[in-house]
């Protein structure tokens, strides 16, 4: 089983494949209440593109060793999807619903880390 650390990477590298971007590590280790350690959130410029980025990154995660996803959700639509990794959750999103839904905003308390887009 990969570290957490390990399974970040793997998920970062997974959502670079298909060239999502916007990265941002919300990292709510220290927040009790939190649902999950750390979100994982980057976007997509199309639903088909969001969905692709959402399966690119569940494949190479498992075919890295990462394992399988607890669940995931959105894809029927694919403006927001949602992986579920136990301590991290990947978000992607459309701009727009990610703009409205604002998870960096409402995790203001988190330490937020943005990762450089490739290109």
């Amino acid at each position: 089983m990969t570290s957490n650390k390990e399974l970040q990477q793997l998920i970062i590298e997974g959502i670079q494949e298909r060239k999502g971007h916007a990265i941002t590590i919300v990292d709510m280790s220290h927040i009790e209440s939190a649902a999950a350690q750390k979100f994982i959130i980057a976007q997509g410029n199309s639903t088909t593109q969001v969905g692709s980025i959402a399966e690119c990154v569940e494949d190479y995660v498992r075919e890295n060793g990462g394992g399988k996803p607890y669940n995931e959700a959105g894809m029927a639509n694919a403006e927001w999807v949602v992986i579920d990794y136990g301590d991290i959750w990947v978000h992607i999103f459309l701009p727009e619903t990610r703009q409205h839904y604002n998870l960096e905003e409402l995790w203001s308390d988190a330490k937020i880390s943005e990762i450089p887009d490739l290109d």
